[in-house]
């Protein structure tokens, strides 16, 4: 696996090393040691699948609070999505600024989010699955979250948004949350 450091201090792409041959390919999508040589979190509790029907879902922006906050491991295992995350750790010197990548089935790219930031992700075609697996077991009262548009962080969308929860549609704005 390659590991590279986003702007935003602590969060990862990474890129598979396929060994090719006229089968397909073959690739180790997650080595503890790795992972512990990056300074990442190699805990893996829990993991979560997330099919979406229609082309322009969103979902997120989701977070945990402490002392349930999650590191994720996020890959698009099919069709494409445009993944968002947010650093919300008021010590780093990126707080409040958002990093946006394309995932896909075709690029076999991962992104790690480091505990402390929020994420959510739009899909980009129709029939998208997530596989994400996350170093906390889900909390609900740790649960918080960033509404999509709120006009602190001016995420830019690639896609006008087609499908969204109710309960992602109504986080409050994040200077009154505060």
């Amino acid at each position: 696996m390659k590991f590279i450091e986003t702007k935003l201090r602590g969060a990862f792409i990474i890129t598979l090393d396929r060994l090719e041959d006229e089968r397909g390919f073959f690739a180790r999508a997650f080595c503890r040691h790795e992972f512990e040589e990056h300074g990442l979190n190699p805990a893996l509790l829990q993991c979560n699948i997330s099919f979406n029907k229609i082309k322009g879902t969103l979902r997120g922006m989701h977070y945990q609070t402490n002392p349930h906050a999650e590191a994720k491991l996020v890959r698009c295992t099919a069709g494409a999505i445009c993944d968002v995350i947010i650093d919300l750790r008021p010590e780093s010197p990126t707080f409040k600024q958002w990093f946006l990548i394309q995932l896909s089935e075709k690029n076999h790219q991962m992104l790690y989010v480091p505990e402390g930031f929020a994420h959510g992700y739009q899909t980009l075609v129709q029939q998208t699955e997530v596989y994400y697996q996350v170093s906390a077991f889900y909390h609900p009262a740790s649960e918080r979250g960033i509404r999509w548009n709120d006009p602190a962080f001016t995420i830019e969308w690639p896609l006008p948004i087609t499908a969204v929860s109710k309960k992602d549609a109504s986080y409050p704005d994040w200077e009154t949350s505060l």
